[in-house]
């Protein structure tokens, strides 16, 4: 019980300043009053005062985190803080219900990008900024902004980072100081959220949507403001800045940190997962284009490439833009592309799936196993670049795409079960599991997963928090051994 009792204190604190965050959009719906200033109002009053209550009732309790306070924690941040962001939606919304309202959140803060709403282009330009902003906030973390400010309350972040960074080598350092690592990715990612804003503003959108798609897109969490996404307006020269973000935002922070600090290029061509990740990119949306002009779906090989390099790089890179629908085109198509989100983006980066480096370690053991067969006493060491990786490597990564393979089948049977029929079962325990967004079927880039029930919605919900937090992170807590003294 002092265990809960010492992760409620901390995420008491976590919650106001979760709470402060929405005075972004309070002051913009104060400024150009679009008629949900009361909406944050109340929501600001709610959020900080439970996070008050949370943070007095249990500072008796304050101590520092142990590993497994960590995990408990991150589970919490990640199911609790949703609650709180869809506040503004659920007093604003009347006709939206609990189950739906947290999907939105949820979807926001795990920087999925599927959405219940509609009439997007009607909702008050606060509103619409809020779920930007609870993307581009999940999109790096919550909790490694939470390690750059937690030591200044008192409570340490090595264990926090250790639970919430995806990928199997996350033990690597970047700084000697947790704070100074969870400081030094922020500003790489602020910084490159402010030349997407500029970068749009240059290709023709106004300022306010040139922010809101700056936070979603380097968040990789596809909301838009407007119910055409990126079909609203028709440009090439959008839908290009876009494809650059994007594909910056699926590659490893760190790499981009280390960059960076050595003023140099060189730190990408020794990562491993960079060339791959631009390579079978560059081939999908090559071949893809040409199988779709040769097919008859477009007219001239350039529009082809237009549209299948734009929504292919949105989708392997579980963004969820689009400024097509998809799902017109042959299913082999949409269906390569939910392939790609499975494993295109990079460990360190914003996106979902079971990463670019597992994929990798996962080919090379195959490959491993074919020669072992031919020549049993070859001895061939698994290697990622020039290092040598550990056994336990290797099987955690095994044991990863079992878990991983698993959930989306137990999703997908659950979610038939409940009456959806096959394509769309499928495709939203993979969007959902890949923090993708939209599907196929009756969640495809042209609607929206308003049309599941509560059941379904709640479904998708959990796979979404299973995904964002890679599954181990979620099931340590449903332990007996995790709650043994």
């Amino acid at each position: 019980m002092n265990r809960l009792l010492t992760v409620v204190n901390v995420l008491g604190k976590m919650v106001l300043v979760f709470g402060l965050t929405m005075l972004i959009p309070f002051g913009l719906a104060l400024w150009i009053d679009d008629g949900a200033r009361f909406v944050f109002g109340e929501s600001i009053l709610i959020t900080l005062g439970c996070g008050l209550v949370m943070w007095l009732a249990t500072r008796r309790y304050q101590r520092e985190l142990q590993t497994r306070d960590g995990f408990l924690l991150v589970v919490l941040v990640w199911s609790g803080l949703p609650a709180f962001a869809m506040l503004p939606l659920l007093l604003y919304l009347p006709e939206l219900n609990l189950s739906m309202a947290y999907f939105e959140a949820v979807s926001g803060l795990t920087a999925t990008g599927g959405t219940v709403l509609s009439g997007l282009d009607a909702l008050p330009p606060s509103i619409n900024l809020w779920r930007g902003e609870i993307v581009w906030l999940g999109g790096m973390g919550l909790i490694v902004l939470a390690v750059a400010i937690l030591p200044l309350l008192g409570v340490g972040g090595r264990q926090l980072l250790n639970a919430e960074i995806p990928g199997p080598m996350k033990e690597n350092k970047l700084t000697p100081r947790i704070a100074e690592t969870a400081k030094g990715l922020w500003s790489i990612y602020a910084s490159l959220t402010l030349a997407c804003v500029f970068a749009y503003k240059w290709a023709g959108m106004d300022w306010f949507d040139a922010v809101m798609h700056a936070f979603t897109t380097l968040g990789l969490g596809g909301f838009s403001s407007h119910d055409a996404s990126f079909g609203y307006w028709d440009s090439p020269l959008i839908e290009s800045v876009a494809i650059v973000f994007m594909l910056i935002a699926g590659i490893n922070f760190a790499t981009h940190f280390l960059a960076w600090r050595a003023k140099s290029v060189t730190p990408y061509r020794y990562d491993s997962e960079v060339s791959w990740y631009v390579i079978i990119l560059f081939l999908s949306c090559a071949g893809l284009a040409f199988y779709l002009w040769s097919t008859g779906v477009y007219s001239e090989p350039l529009i082809a490439l237009r549209y299948a390099a734009f929504n292919i790089v949105s989708v392997a890179t579980t963004t969820g833009y689009s400024n097509t629908d998809y799902n017109l085109w042959p299913i082999f198509v949409p269906l390569w592309m939910l392939f790609l989100s499975g494993f295109c983006t990079s460990s360190g980066s914003t996106g979902g799936g079971i990463k670019m480096i597992r994929a990798r370690i996962l080919y090379q053991q195959v490959y491993r196993e074919i020669i072992t067969i031919m020549h049993p006493n070859a001895v061939m060491p698994a290697k990622l670049g020039r290092s040598v990786l550990a056994s336990r490597v290797i099987l955690a990564v095994l044991v990863f795409l079992f878990v991983y393979t698993a959930s989306i089948v137990l999703m997908m049977l659950m979610l038939t079960l409940s009456g959806l029929d096959v394509i769309t079962a499928f495709s939203a325990a993979v969007a959902c599991i890949n923090n993708l967004g939209p599907g196929l079927g009756e969640i495809g880039p042209a609607t929206t997963y308003a049309s599941l029930t509560d059941f379904q919605t709640w479904i998708c919900s959990f796979a979404m928090l299973l995904g964002r937090l890679e599954f181990f992170t979620v099931l340590a807590i449903f332990t007996p051994a995790f709650w043994r003294k």
